[in-house]
């Protein structure tokens, strides 16, 4: 890994809060980021995209004196809960599905020679390079305009259907009508969903693929933070005191209980 240019402008650091378990701080026009196992991939795959003409995404510029890898700040406003106003509208959904969309097409050539070294292995069928937490609090927004994404910590080759399937659920949103941070009775969320997988121009297949993913996508998300809490994550297992484990556990059996519903929405439209 390279080192950081020494920075003769401003080195304040300021913590970044939002919904991640890494700590992030702000420096100038960079972040700072805790280097993980998998950071070398993550690298590797920010370069690719830049070389691709992906602008949304940050640059790496390298490893700065105190061991964290040092990226680009994106301006704007990230999608952080309680969501605002613009953050839930149709244009915000709408710009991102298309960015997710040209994440996953830049990402083709790269999903099978890049096949290790990830957070996890690869899922099958791999068609792209998942983002693998591509929600509003990992995106960027100007008013109602996605553009940017970040926190590509969980990225790893597998099919389309996967990255589309958290993303309904964080974008449609598709939650239990309980939920604090969900919003808009089922005809809304699956007139979201369909709106989610045209922009995004999926075939029938794929919207109806992701649509049933849904529930996998939450039971696998469970899944991790339960095995990472008993190896000692304390921030998973902080997210489990908090109740997200339950949270999720609810709208898992929502989603399944509704999904003919949200797939008579589906199939939605040509690429």
């Amino acid at each position: 890994m390279r080192p950081v240019m020494d920075e003769k402008t401003d080195t304040s650091e300021t913590e970044l809060t939002g919904g991640g378990t890494t700590q992030v701080v702000r420096v100038g026009e960079t972040v700072r980021r805790t280097v993980r196992p998998w950071s070398g991939n993550v690298h590797r795959l920010l370069e690719h995209l830049n070389r691709a003409g992906i602008a949304e995404v940050p640059r790496w510029h390298g490893i700065d004196d105190s061991g964290r890898e040092v990226l680009d700040y994106l301006p704007g406003a990230v999608g952080n809960y309680p969501l605002s106003a613009d953050v839930r509208s149709e244009q915000a959904l709408i710009t991102a599905a298309r960015l997710l969309r040209r994440l996953h097409d830049a990402t083709a050539d790269l999903a099978r020679t890049l096949d290790h070294g990830w957070w996890a292995p690869p899922l099958e069928p791999v068609e792209v390079i998942c983002h693998g937490d591509f929600a509003p609090y990992n995106c960027v927004f100007e008013g109602q305009e996605t553009v940017g994404v970040i926190d590509f910590d969980y990225a790893r080759p597998g099919p389309r259907h996967w990255d589309l399937a958290y993303a309904l659920y964080r974008f449609a949103p598709l939650t239990h009508p309980a939920d604090e941070d969900g919003f808009g009775v089922l005809e809304e969320q699956a007139q979201r969903t369909r709106l989610f997988l045209r922009s995004y121009g999926c075939t029938p297949a794929e919207g109806q693929a992701a649509v049933r993913a849904v529930a996998p996508r939450l039971q696998a998300l469970v899944d991790l933070m339960r095995e990472s809490a008993a190896g000692g994550d304390e921030n998973f297992q902080r997210a489990i005191d908090e109740g997200h484990v339950d949270l999720y556990l609810r709208d898992i059996e929502y989603v399944q209980r509704n999904q003919d519903c949200l797939l008579e929405e589906v199939p939605c439209g040509e690429r």
